[in-house]
C-alpha cells in the first residue's frame, strides 16, 4: 500500500490528505499537539518508524525561529530513505521581480532568510519543491472576505500576484510523485491585481466592491504582501510533470467556489495576463 506521512497538516497537506486517503493511501500527518489521528512531532521513534514505513514524505512545515524543524528533527533520516521526498515551499522566495515573470531559474533571494534556507535545503536532498504563490480554494477565498466583510482594494494598480487553487496544489503534487527531483512552480496562468480579484468576488456576490484603504492601515504582513511584485510562470511543471491547472485563472476558480448564481451577467472568457479584465 502506498503510504504517504505528512509533517504538517495545513490548509493544502490537509486537502492532499483527503484526496489520497479517499484513494485508498494510507495517510499519517504530525501536529505539534498530537491531536486527534495524528502523531506528536516531538515522538521520535514513532515519527521514525513512519519515516521508514512510508512510501511518500512531504512536509508542509514552514521555518520557524529561523529554523526549519523537519530538517533539524529529521532531516538525516528522510535523506537516508529511498522514499519519494517534497516540500511545500513559497514563491515568496523570489522576493521581489518589479512586476516581472519568474520561473525556477529565477535567484532564490527573497525576503525571509530562513525559507529561503529551507527550499534550498531541501532541494539538496533530493525533494520534489513546490512552490505555491497566493492560496486559496473552499472556506479560504475572496469569497469567504468579501461575503464576512473583510476584504479591501488598495491603490497600487501595478502591483500583481499568482495564486492556485488548493485542488491544482494537490494535483500538482500527485503529478510530482513520478517526476524527477527540483523545484516546481505551481500558479494559474493569470498574474493580476489584489483587486481584480476582490472585485470579481463582489460581483459574483453581488456587492459593492470594498472600498480602498491605505497601506500604513494593514498589518505588517499584509504590507508585506504589497511590497512584492513578480507574476510566477509553471511552465516546469508543465512540461516535466504533465500538470496544467484545473483553474487556469481566478475567475474559473472563484465561480466555482461560488454557491449562488452571479446576479449580473458575468463573462466566461478569460482575463487578460494582466488581470485588467472586468
Amino acid at each position: 500500500m502506498a503510504r504517504l506521512l505528512i509533517f504538517g497538516l495545513g490548509y493544502a497537506a490537509s486537502h492532499l490528505a483527503g484526496r489520497l486517503a479517499g484513494e485508498g493511501w494510507h495517510v499519517v500527518g504530525t501536529s505539534r499537539d498530537g491531536r486527534a489521528g495524528t502523531l506528536r512531532f516531538d515522538d521520535r521513534d514513532a515519527v521514525a518508524a513512519e519515516i521508514a514505513a512510508a512510501t511518500h514524505v512531504l512536509s508542509s512545515v514552514p521555518p520557524m525561529d529561523g529554523v526549519d524543524p523537519v530538517l533539524a528533527g529529521y532531516g538525516a533520516a528522510i535523506a537516508r530513505t529511498s522514499r519519494w521526498v517534497g516540500y511545500l515551499s513559497s514563491t515568496g522566495v523570489y522576493g521581489d521581480a518589479a512586476g516581472a515573470w519568474v520561473d525556477e531559474t529565477a535567484p532564490v533571494a527573497g525576503r525571509r532568510p530562513a525559507r529561503n534556507a529551507a527550499d534550498r535545503d531541501w532541494l539538496a536532498i533530493g525533494a520534489r519543491v513546490f512552490r505555491l504563490p497566493g492560496i486559496y480554494g473552499p472556506g479560504r477565498s475572496a469569497l469567504d472576505r468579501v461575503a464576512e466583510g473583510k476584504a479591501h482594494r488598495v491603490d497600487l494598480p501595478d502591483q500583481v500576484f499568482s495564486r492556485v487553487h488548493v485542488d491544482d496544489i494537490a494535483a500538482g503534487v500527485i503529478a510530482g510523485f513520478d517526476g524527477p527531483a527540483g523545484a516546481y512552480n505551481l500558479a494559474d496562468d493569470y498574474p493580476c491585481s489584489q483587486n481584480s480579484v476582490i472585485e470579481f468576488a463582489a460581483r459574483l456576490l453581488g456587492q459593492p466592491a470594498p472600498p480602498f484603504v491605505t497601506l500604513d492601515t494593514l498589518s505588517p504582513m499584509a504590507r508585506g504582501f504589497y511590497a512584492e511584485n513578480r507574476r510566477v510562470a509553471s511552465g516546469k511543471a508543465k512540461r516535466l510533470l504533465g500538470w496544467a491547472p484545473r483553474f487556469p485563472n481566478y475567475r474559473a476558480g472563484l465561480r466555482a467556489l461560488s454557491a449562488t448564481t452571479s446576479p449580473i451577467p458575468v463573462s466566461t472568457a478569460p482575463p487578460t495576463a494582466s488581470g485588467d479584465q472586468r
